[in-house]
């Protein structure tokens, strides 16, 4: 066959335009990864998406599979249900902004609580469709999210990747500190922090239900403490048999994991377990189960319950020593307290006295704990000065020259001093340094009035005074209680504040 040359070569100028157009065509072809493990919706996304433009519509039947698929090649939108086995839409949502995060993604669920939308659209997510979904509406977002993201340049994509990232980066350390904070501010003893602890890692990473369990290393027990979000015979008898092993690994390798399970979706779907320790020692596991059945925990909801765990485990060594301290310290001045007993009983079998007095004057007034607690150390301590004071003055049976009665009237600024190396103590140093002024001014060692002196040395005031009367002494008889009484109200506004008067007798 004989063909011009023209013609010849107006049909290869023909063919090159042919594929010049499929070229094209197929630069402008959008791939699409559909995500669902229920292959028909897989089926009908994409026979929808093909028929309706130029789509390469891939399908993954998990977010895990998913995932290897985006770490191949790049897509321009990802369609994920919520609900999957092996890995979520959420997790797969989280591990998209590492891999692809300039792709679009669009998540279905047949479940759109509010709080799993939020969680997606915080994650990255552009949109979320309920199923049973219309197939117009699905079509109509995927061209829809396609066009925003064709409009934007390659240098506004990567502008938009960065402040991802920076959002991302925020939003984690914005936790952290949350986390941080929160634990710093949980007072109380220990099962006050462990609460607080058990409520949080619930908050932090979505979970269904948690357990914070104490570690008996010595018989290698896990006794559960606090159980939050089931009944614990369930925990106890269907749950805890099935984890101990992963508990003993914990607790044996310091180490916290994360434990997915297809076999035992009901036991544990996924599962983290996390040490508590005091110097590298476990004293406890919290363990977090995953809200649904199909969504695992991504790493950095490890990390959350990590960092919280490690904060968590610093705290109550720091309140353990703290304590220990503590004790030693009021050990060692209830014992010099005890010395001067040897000198003068009536100075020990006093200080308790008006410690009790004081407990429950405070009590009654409904003051704080810590307030309560400084007056018990204050009543117990209150007069350790007179350990500096000399036999002959203290334990003189006659009545004081001024120069002794002012040596008795050191004591207060003596006991101050005694404690005055002791931080802890400062509140209580104060109290004691001031339980001898008098409402009218006219008291020592300040010469403070009315309000200006310590509310809680007004009190220990009166305690102490009300007990002194009512004991006797060497050098006079006790009065009886109705005389006392009569006493502090006489001097009521002048030498006690007369309002505490009588929150005093109410207590007595």
């Amino acid at each position: 066959m004989n063909y011009h040359v023209d013609t010849i070569a107006e049909m290869v100028a023909m063919d090159m335009d042919s594929a010049v157009q499929m070229q094209n065509s197929l630069m402008d072809q959008k791939r699409i990864l559909v995500v669902d493990d229920y292959p028909q919706i897989r089926n009908l996304i994409r026979e929808a998406l093909e028929s309706e433009g130029n789509y390469e519509v891939t399908e993954a039947e998990n977010g895990m599979e998913a995932l290897k698929l985006l770490k191949k090649r790049t897509y321009d939108i990802v369609i994920s249900d919520v609900m999957m086995p092996i890995m979520g839409g959420l997790d797969l949502l989280e591990s998209i902004k590492e891999v692809q995060p300039t792709v679009v993604t669009i998540m279905m669920t047949a479940y759109p609580e509010v709080e799993t939308s939020v969680s997606a659209m915080k994650k990255g997510a552009v949109d979320f469709i309920r199923k049973p979904f219309n197939l117009d509406e699905l079509l109509f977002k995927v061209n829809l999210s396609l066009r925003k993201r064709q409009a934007l340049s390659e240098e506004e994509l990567a502008k938009n990747v960065k402040n991802l990232r920076l959002q991302d980066e925020c939003e984690d350390l914005s936790l952290r500190n949350y986390i941080y904070d929160a634990i710093e501010n949980s007072f109380g003893d220990n099962d006050y922090i462990f609460k607080d602890v058990v409520e949080l890692a619930l908050k932090v990473v979505g979970g269904r239900d948690c357990e914070l369990l104490l570690y008996d290393a010595e018989g290698r027990q896990f006794v559960p403490h606090i159980i939050k979000g089931i009944d614990s015979e369930t925990y106890c008898v269907k749950i805890l048999p099935q984890i101990k092993p992963m508990l003993e690994k914990v607790a044996h390798s310091h180490e916290s994991v994360i434990i997915n399970s297809a076999e035992l979706p009901e036991i544990f779907p996924s599962v983290i377990c996390a040490p508590l320790m005091i110097r590298n020692q476990v004293f406890g596991v919290l363990t977090v189960r995953k809200k649904e059945c199909g969504i695992q925990f991504s790493k950095k909801e490890l990390d959350y319950i990590q960092t919280l765990t490690r904060r968590a485990s610093l705290n109550v060594e720091n309140k353990v020593l703290y304590e220990s301290l503590y004790r030693n310290l009021i050990d060692t001045f209830k014992s010099l307290v005890a010395s001067i007993q040897v000198r003068d009983s009536y100075t020990e079998e006093h200080s308790y006295r008006v410690m009790e007095k004081v407990i429950n004057m405070a009590k009654n007034m409904g003051c704080s704990t810590e307030e309560i607690e400084s007056v018990r150390i204050a009543g117990m301590l209150h007069d350790i000065g007179k350990i500096a004071i000399p036999d002959r003055i203290l334990l003189k049976p006659d009545k004081l020259t001024d120069y002794e009665y002012k040596v008795i009237k050191s004591h207060p600024g003596i006991g101050e001093n005694i404690l005055k190396s002791v931080m802890l103590l400062d509140r209580e140093r104060e109290i004691i340094l001031h339980h001898h002024e008098r409402y009218d001014g006219k008291g020592y060692p300040s010469g403070l009035s009315g309000d200006d002196i310590p509310f809680l040395s007004r009190i220990l005031a009166i305690a102490d005074s009300f007990d002194a009367m009512t004991t006797n002494r060497p050098y006079r008889n006790s009065m009886s209680i109705n005389s006392a009484i009569r006493e502090l109200r006489k001097n009521g506004n002048t030498q006690f504040d007369s309002h505490l008067v009588e929150c005093f007798l109410q207590s007595i």
